[in-house]
């Protein structure tokens, strides 16, 4: 170490033991790891070529036919560890993809590939899945199939190509809808992926089936991300979005589309009853619906007496929890963001919802962008908002 004068012979020799010799006494520079790096190094250079004989040289497994229409600009993996058993070996890795005009940087996801050993000593893949904890992508389900739209890119597996194109058609209405609300300073394009079921739905978010029954689509993405992050992507369940009807289906993508647009001013300042309710504004703001229609639980409950005394919190946004508290959660938000549209204009919530993304933390952020974008406070807010519902529902 810098700094330090070396020990006696005896020490030196051990931390010298230490650096040349790994697990199960194999040198630390196991020559293994730049024979396996350099034969995924073929095999994504095969992938991005599309040539089957090339990838065939490097292991079958995963039929390099499910990404053939799958639009790649890069892919690449890196080794970031190796464990060997005589013939065969498990690496893992990260992998690097990215989608041609689409994504802005890399998506990086990891990896574990079994492989084995011939007897001259090459290296070849077994199986190529999702790391532990890791999500499976599309691909992995099975052979994708794409569609482009005018502002879309929609990615399936076991779906019809008029089922592809009909998601396509509503996220290229989706994408202007949403820039006349928020604006144009986004992507204007939208990535869809439409897996067979809810279990592949499940899949691709590494999650169980049952924190999504019900939910008809969700977007992933990092909150506040940078320009340079990779593109989001809006995650369809079929089993629930199938039971939608034709409104109802375009109120669900121009919402998702609307998080896209917005992911990188929400930050964890940015409460779930505004983005979420900015969404459903969004969503419904073409619509003919009226608000009871749009928010049945919440109108039950007033016509009861039960009118909310606050806003919900994040926890009550949870899917795992009970569905109408969900649907609850979900329409006061919406209400309170088409209470501010009402009466601050469109603009004046757009303004808004930027400035609390601003805040770095949730403590203070409400508070100060109520003051300075609408002139008002938390509690004042509050009141408006619950005699709102009491006029929209009452």
């Amino acid at each position: 170490m810098a700094g330090r004068r070396s020990g006696s012979p005896v020490v030196a020799l051990v931390l010298l033991l230490v650096v040349l010799t790994g697990c199960g006494g194999r040198s630390a520079a196991d020559p293994a790891v730049a024979d396996v790096q350099r034969l995924l190094d073929r095999r994504a250079a095969a992938v991005l070529d599309h040539d089957e004989r090339a990838y065939a040289r490097t292991g079958t497994a995963p039929d390099l036919a499910r990404l053939h229409h799958v639009p790649l600009a890069d892919w690449s993996y890196r080794v970031t560890g190796l464990r060997r058993t005589g013939g065969t070996a498990t690496a893992d890795a990260e992998l690097r993809y990215r989608l041609a005009g689409y994504d802005r940087a890399p998506v990086t996801v990891g990896r574990t590939l079994r492989l084995s050993r011939d007897a001259d000593g090459r290296w070849s893949v077994d199986t190529d899945r999702p790391a532990k904890k890791s999500a499976q992508q599309l691909w992995d389900q099975g052979a994708v199939r794409v569609v482009r739209g005018d502002h879309s890119l929609v990615l399936g597996v076991g779906q019809s190509g008029r089922s592809l194109r009909d998601y396509a058609e509503l996220a290229d209405r989706a994408v202007p809808a949403v820039s006349r609300a928020w604006g144009t300073d986004w992507g204007r394009q939208v990535v869809v992926l439409v897996p067979e079921s809810l279990e592949g739905m499940a899949g691709l978010l590494g999650s169980s089936a049952s924190s999504y029954r019900g939910i008809a689509a969700v977007t992933t993405g990092e909150t506040g991300a940078p320009a340079r992050a990779p593109a989001d992507r809006v995650i369809v369940n079929p089993d629930a979005f199938s039971l939608l009807g034709g409104p109802g289906e375009q109120v669900v993508v121009t919402h998702e589309t609307t998080h896209v647009a917005t992911r990188r001013n929400t930050t964890a300042a940015t409460p779930l009853w505004l983005s979420e309710g900015y969404a459903d504004w969004v969503g419904y703001r073409t619509t003919d619906r009226t608000p009871r229609e749009a928010a049945p639980e919440l109108a039950r409950a007033v016509t009861r007496g039960q009118a909310p005394t606050g806003l919900p919190d994040d926890k009550d946004f949870g899917f795992t929890g009970d569905a109408s508290r969900l649907a609850h959660a979900y329409e006061s938000g919406w209400t309170a963001c088409r209470l501010i549209a009402d009466r601050w204009g469109d603009a004046r919530l757009a303004d808004f919802y930027r400035a609390v993304g601003e805040h770095r933390k949730r403590e203070g952020a409400v508070e100060e962008a109520m003051r300075e974008v609408l002139g008002t406070t938390p509690e004042e807010f509050t009141g408006l908002w619950r005699e709102y519902l009491r006029e929209q529902f009452g």
